[in-house]
């Protein structure tokens, strides 16, 4: 990214603040360029009616003339501009040794190790020869249970991050307890399967068969990589007992239902409820042996596991064991293993037909282990604080949209508004970066250790969401570095989170139109308001407790809109065998539709009763649609958008600008009619909030 636009984000947030800051008129504005009024016009098809292919008509020449990155298996905004932001930081790194900050020759020493490809190469697999002769070691229960607990990781995250997936047999996720959000609690979910999810295991359709051929290959092949003999039989005996792990797993429905998730276990419940692990070896080794009681998310899914520790052979065990701790580690090892790893990882399961250069890859493991430490650097050279202040405004500006449309719902009662309200006052905001960083002081690192890198990075991070236990809550924690392009509502907190990355063209263009600017940075900005009021974050109070504050009949009235909500996205295929689901991605399509009608009715007060100017030919309620539809530009390979309609809670970009045919200001905007194939009929159009 350049620096010009984000220092430019100042002047323009202000604009966009204008009509609603009484200050505002202080700050010396630069006037917008229009030309296109800040939106690619050239990547329209206008030979697409809007209401036949809103998608189609506003990023239709975008996706004739886009090829997706031979190392990408989706290409979308997100990914231009998380491209940029790695750029931005692969010059921040390869700077950061000049200084005499220690935190930023860290992070030189950790992206070094990564770089060398020459020493990767000469180790092989020595990196890990360690892990597997303790793997090769275990024979008994005790052991086994203990080494479980041992190679647990905070690696999940089903609320803050929708993150479901560990390939370790269990993984750990400390938050706020849902029945007490003034407490931490340890949260443990399922894991262990090295395919996305159960249904590559159960699926008895034709391509997750042969998927399940290609895995048992992948995992023969890393073995042999790794010296192990019988290898196929190794691989058979790692492929039955993943098989065995998946059919205990929760569904991604399931595991998204936090009323379900939301079960406390003491420690004698777990010897009772999930028998044949030793769960007191287990708890020792994962460093939670002094606490009474313990969350369990899939109850279904650690009985299942349990059950299998007491049942399958070690050998099995140890075999399974000794593979993800290669496969893990591929990626870093030597080229023999990375190109195994991405043959399955990369090209079979997403359909990617090339690698990453190594610096991309070094780049986004060094965000995860000193995020922190590279977003101090990232947000002290892209991110002034006047752009902070000034995008808070903004929000500020959306959440009182937000609560006149609360006050405006016919169908809710003063009793559920007024708990709606007082949870939108609530309602935390932090833009760009926290106001505390990570300390980084106990995180050793060394340029000629790769592997021991990455290994005492997670192991401190393990180690920091455990200090959390016991210790008062930090509403203010973030869940996200500067650096990302993504923003999140945290449920258990009541709060949203904008990183600087995110703050960028085409979701914010300093000389774009206002118009264009609410229905894109402001459609995002509404989105996540909103998801502290869809099907999940209805169900948490303003202080983040896990509370039904609804009546039985505004309650009934929501879920009959959200009923129908399900219905309009199951109906779309994106192939002739597979659908959206829209029960699994109704939280973000209820954030889209609602959020983007509050970004609307905010853009339209900031207005104060004036009409938008038209500019190249379109109205400013054109304008604002564009803005938003230009967010979820995307293209797929089929191996990707299928993966992300079994895993993935948001639907699939050209969805997600269709979102707009729930708004009465569409069909007036572009004349749509009816037989056009967006059209819903008024009583079908579900704006939810």
């Amino acid at each position: 990214m350049k620096l010009r636009t984000v220092l430019a984000a100042a002047s323009a947030l202000s604009l966009l603040a204008a009509c609603s800051s009484p200050d505002a008129g202080r700050v010396e504005h630069k006037a917008p360029v229009y030309g296109t009024f800040g939106f690619d016009a050239a990547g329209m098809d206008r030979a697409v009616r809007p209401g036949d292919d809103f998608f189609a008509f506003a990023n239709g020449g975008w996706v004739k003339t886009t090829e997706i990155p031979a190392d990408r298996s989706v290409w979308n905004t997100f990914g231009v501009l998380a491209e940029k932001a790695d750029g931005r930081v692969l010059e921040l790194i390869t700077q950061a040794r000049a200084g005499k900050d220690k935190d930023a020759a860290k992070v030189a020493d950790f992206y070094a190790s990564l770089m060398d490809a020459a020493a990767a190469e000469a180790k092989g697999v020595q990196p890990i020869q360690a892990e597997l002769a303790r793997i090769a070691a275990l024979n008994d229960r005790r052991g086994l249970s203990a080494y479980l607990g041992g190679v647990m990781r905070a690696d999940v995250d089903p609320l803050n991050a929708t993150n479901y997936y560990t390939d370790r047999p269990l993984g750990l996720w400390v938050a706020q307890d849902l029945d007490e959000p003034e407490r931490y609690a340890p949260y443990l979910m399922q894991g262990g399967l090295g395919m996305p999810d159960r249904d590559y295991y159960l699926d008895p359709a034709p391509r997750f068969a042969d998927l399940r051929r290609q895995y048992q290959a992948h995992v023969a092949a890393t073995l042999r990589l790794a010296g192990l003999d019988q290898a196929d039989a190794r691989a058979a005996r790692v492929m039955a007992l993943e098989t065995r792990i998946a059919r205990s797993h929760w569904s991604q429905l399931d595991t998204g239902d936090v009323q379900k998730a939301n079960n406390t276990w003491t420690k004698a419940q777990f010897a009772q409820r999930a028998p044949g692990l030793d769960w007191d070896a287990f708890f020792a080794a994962a460093g939670l042996a002094q606490l009474q009681t313990i969350k369990v998310w899939q109850t279904d899914a650690v009985t299942g596991l349990s059950a299998l520790a007491a049942s399958e052979p070690m050998e099995a065990w140890r075999d399974y064991l000794a593979f993800h701790a290669i496969d893990r580690a591929a990626p870093w090892l030597s080229k023999a293993f990375v190109d195994q790893h991405f043959a399955f990882h990369g090209q079979a399961l997403s359909g990617t037909p090339q690698q990453s250069p190594r610096w991309k890859k070094a780049v986004a493991a060094t965000n995860g282990a000193l995020g922190d430490a590279v977003g101090r650097m990232y947000v002290a050279r892209y991110f002034p604080p006047e752009a902070k202040a000034e995008v808070e405004a903004m929000v500020t500006n959306i959440k009182a949209a937000f609560a006149r449309r609360i006050e405006g719902l016919e169908w809710m009662s003063p009793e559920t508004k007024s708990e709606a309200q007082a949870k939108l006052k609530a309602m935390r905001v932090g833009v760009g970066y926290p106001d505390k960083w990570r300390d980084y002081s106990d995180l050793t690192v060394r340029a000629d250790d790769a592997f021991g890198n990455l290994e005492r990075s997670s192991l401190l991070e393990y180690r920091r969401q455990l200090a959390k236990l016991g210790r008062p809550v930090d509403r203010g924690e973030w869940f996200m570095v500067p650096q990302e392009v993504n923003a999140l509502f945290a449920p258990s907190q009541n709060s949203i989170i904008f990183p600087a990355a995110i703050l960028e063209p085409t979701f914010f263009d300093p000389n774009a139109d206002p118009a264009v600017n609410y229905g894109a940075i402001g459609g995002v900005i509404g989105h996540e308001i909103t998801h502290g009021f869809d099907n999940l974050g209805s169900q948490f109070d303003a202080r983040g407790r896990l509370r039904d504050w609804w009546t039985a009949s505004d309650k009934a009235r929501f879920t009959a809109a959200t009923d129908l909500l399900i219905a309009q996205y199951d109906a779309y295929k994106p192939f002739a065998d597979a659908q959206v689901n829209g029960r699994l991605t109704l939280g973000e399509n209820i954030a889209d539709v609602a959020g983007l009608s509050a970004a609307y009715d905010a853009w339209k007060l900031s207005l104060k009763g004036a009409e938008a100017p038209v500019l190249d030919g379109f109205t400013g309620d054109q304008r604002f649609f564009l803005g938003w539809a230009q967010n979820y530009r995307s293209r797929y390979r089929d191996a990707a958008l299928r993966r992300r309609l079994l895993t993935d809670v948001h639907a699939p970009g050209p969805y997600r600008a269709d979102a707009a045919r729930n708004l009465d200001a569409w069909y007036a905007a572009f004349d749509v009619q009816p037989g056009e194939a967006l059209y819903l009929a008024p009583a079908k159009r579900v704006p939810v909030w």
